[in-house]
């Protein structure tokens, strides 16, 4: 199992210029991977073709860029060009997002996210190959080629979490993204109705990469109460919360990953077992974040 981390989406004039320096800590530290996601902050891919362009040797990703805002010719376009400018190493997560962003802040209906996937991606997987799209959908039409510039092939990731998202994850692209999702509801929800639309599909076995907050430290009940606080949100995000109530946790802070370096090394280790490809850490606030470092580097090395 590979590990990785998520990159800050910082503020201020240097935000790019810190996210560089953090990449390339990422990349000293032996990290596989470092994915940023696409919220009210910085553009994703924008900032990581900055900073990327500039650390070699680690792939960066997204996780994840919202579909309904972006035309499929112009995601397309766009991370073919990031892909340029980090030498191939882009893998491009994309997801549905949430009705509250979608509908009630940028006015486009959220009735139909599965048939807008699956419209989406007849859409952006083509034109990602270098192949000249006529898809005309009933929520998506694109009739256009790219000349972008292409370097290798660009893997996609759809974030998925409900069996619906995931048996369409298997069939069409390379694996998912999952955010909030516990060991037990990864090793029997994920696994198997991704897995068996994958080779339904006559595909190779999807990659999954799982996201969950770590700490590493001795003072657990202050760090499940920053935990608590930071990632407060997420409980109330209605496809979050279903993976919680998979789990049968209250909140984000219990599934976040919080202890000392074995008891964190060890539920870590448990997401491999259950056929995780890629664990990424979203390291949050606290004293003790250079021993969380830490022990990411040592599992990254040995992976």
């Amino acid at each position: 199992m590979r590990i990785g981390i998520t990159l800050t989406d910082s503020r201020g004039p240097d935000a790019l210029t810190r996210l560089r320096d953090e990449l390339a800590d990422a990349a000293a530290n032996g990290m596989q991977s470092a994915w940023l996601s696409n919220i009210f902050g910085l553009d994703a891919l924008t900032a990581l073709a900055v900073a990327g362009s500039q650390v070699p040797g680690i792939e960066v990703g997204t996780a994840v860029v919202p579909t309904f805002p972006r035309h499929p010719v112009t995601l397309a376009q766009q991370a073919l060009t990031t892909a340029l400018a980090v030498s191939g190493r882009l893998t491009l997560g994309i997801g549905l997002s949430h009705r509250i962003v979608i509908e009630d802040m940028l006015g486009y209906s959220f009735d139909r996210p599965l048939r807008h996937l699956s419209d989406y991606l007849d859409a952006l997987l083509p034109l990602l190959d270098g192949e000249p799209v006529d898809v005309r959908r009933e929520t998506v039409r694109a009739v256009a080629g790219l000349t972008t510039p292409r370097v290798g092939r660009v893997p996609v990731l759809v974030a998925a979490l409900g069996p619906k998202m995931l048996r369409l994850a298997g069939a069409r692209v390379d694996g998912t993204v999952l955010w909030m999702t516990g060991v037990s509801t990864v090793r029997d929800h994920v696994m198997p109705t991704l897995q068996t639309a994958a080779s339904e599909a006559g595909r190779p076995p999807a990659r999954v990469v799982a996201m969950l907050p770590v700490a590493v430290t001795d003072d657990t009940e202050a760090a499940r109460e920053r935990a608590a606080r930071e990632f407060e949100v997420y409980g109330t995000l209605p496809s979050y919360r279903a993976m919680l109530d998979r789990e049968g946790v209250t909140g984000p802070a219990d599934i976040a990953l919080i202890g000392d370096e074995k008891s964190v090394r060890a539920r870590i280790e448990e997401f491999g077992d259950a056929g995780v490809t890629d664990f990424v850490a979203a390291a949050f606030s606290g004293p003790d974040a250079a021993r969380t470092r830490a022990l990411l580097g040592e599992l990254a090395t040995a992976a």
